[in-house]
């Protein structure tokens, strides 16, 4: 009889102390409330960009996952689209941003915040598979806007050149 009660209060016991235990890997409680993991929330918004003064197309960034997350959705006005993901990964002290576009191709650059702008680089590579580096660089504009400038190296980062420049103007309600 005594065997009869141990087993349900010894599960019952393991099943408390597993609910409470942290999961392996996963991020303590308040990760995300840090000053580093909000350092791209000037780019939270609905924005129309462009680029030569010419509409680009359209961006709206949402924080999700209790704000540890900025998901970006762009759609093109030539009819492109696609997605990202960004994060303040607290391990690696780093800005990560994974994007995907509507065919398929992805990028993945980190990088970090300072003197009021996040340059995110990454490598990847070109139409014909070889090699290519690209740095990001968003600007936190005193007026409001943002500026992106998008930049690749077919050198390894000797030489650069703009692959697309945008200004951001928040839309208005």
């Amino acid at each position: 009889m005594q065997t009869a009660v141990r087993k349900p209060v010894l599960i019952l016991g393991m099943l408390a102390v597993l609910s409470v235990a942290p999961i392996h890997g996963a991020e303590p409680a308040g990760a995300c409330s840090t000053d580093q993991a909000h350092q791209f929330d000037f780019w939270i918004g609905d924005w129309d960009v462009y680029a030569n003064g010419k509409l680009a197309g359209t961006n709206s960034i949402r924080p999700i996952l209790d704000g540890c997350v900025l998901q970006e959705t762009w759609t093109g006005a030539q009819g492109s689209a696609g997605s990202s993901l960004n994060f303040h990964n607290p391990r690696t002290g780093r800005w990560q941003q994974f994007w995907v576009w509507r065919n398929g191709t992805t990028l993945e650059l980190s990088g970090s915040f300072a003197d009021g702008k996040m340059v995110l680089e990454g490598e990847g590579k070109d139409r014909e598979g070889k090699k290519l580096r690209n740095r990001i660089t968003w600007y936190d504009n005193e007026d409001g806007t943002v500026r992106q400038h998008w930049e690749q190296s077919r050198d390894e980062g000797k030489t650069w050149q703009t692959s697309f420049d945008g200004m951001y103007k928040k839309k208005s309600n």
